[in-house]
């Protein structure tokens, strides 16, 4: 795994700890770094803003102990400010927050650079419009779209996001990244890279296969 996805241009695999068996969370981050994973994807739900609860800073703590991976934390909560710090200090590489849960999106992203945060990104649902991320994007580092809802592992790929990344891919600089998470297996990513993402979030269609490194391969094997 790499420390800073950002210094490649290649195609990237963010294995999802979501899908995780927890009872062993680190030999399955082990697993998926011999694998051929590029990094790990942390999703944060707090059943206020997404309908489920998943974990907090003492996971992303325990992961950072068994990895020197990015640990690109993807905070699917209310108020993400208030608990920002909590998470860089947990070993957060870097967070992703989402346009519906703050005020004002460019604030939000110059508030957690200034946390020290140094990679920020933004995010948005399916069912909100793309132009509500434009007039933050020159302070972000990525930009992801959800290509489900958020709540839960293992749903179906929305293609009807597409439009909204290739959209997004046209009003980014050249050291910006575009992500893009849910239902991501070796039918829909190609699809995705064909809209311009770089990075591929990926969580069932890697943990719950027994054999994480030929899985890994299948999905690297489907981009240009």
């Amino acid at each position: 795994m790499t420390s800073d996805p950002f210094q490649s241009t290649a195609p990237q695999i963010a294995a999802s700890i979501l899908s995780a068996d927890f009872a062993k969370l680190g030999d399955e981050i082990g697993d998926v770094d011999r694998g051929g994973a590029d990094f790990l994807h942390l999703d944060v739900l707090d059943g206020h803003f997404a309908p489920n609860i998943s974990f907090g800073p003492a996971v992303t703590a325990a992961t950072r102990r068994v990895t020197v991976a990015f640990l690109d934390v993807h905070l699917m909560i209310s108020e993400p400010e208030r608990y920002a710090s909590k998470f860089l200090k947990a070993g957060a590489s870097g967070l992703t927050f989402h346009v519906e849960a703050v005020a004002d999106a460019t604030q939000t992203a110059r508030r957690l650079r200034q946390m020290g945060c140094r990679h920020v990104g933004i995010t948005l649902n399916p069912a909100t419009p793309v132009e509500k991320i434009f007039p933050a994007l020159d302070d972000v580092d990525h930009v992801l779209v959800m290509s489900v809802v958020p709540g839960f592992s293992g749903q179906k790929f929305m293609p009807e996001v597409l439009p909204k990344a290739e959209a997004v891919k046209k009003r980014l600089r050249a050291n910006q990244r575009m992500e893009m998470d849910g239902g991501i297996h070796k039918e829909t990513i190609r699809r995705a890279q064909d809209a311009g993402v770089d990075w591929f979030v990926v969580a069932s269609a890697i943990f719950d296969q027994k054999n994480r490194a030929a899985a890994i391969a299948i999905l690297r094997g489907c981009l240009r």
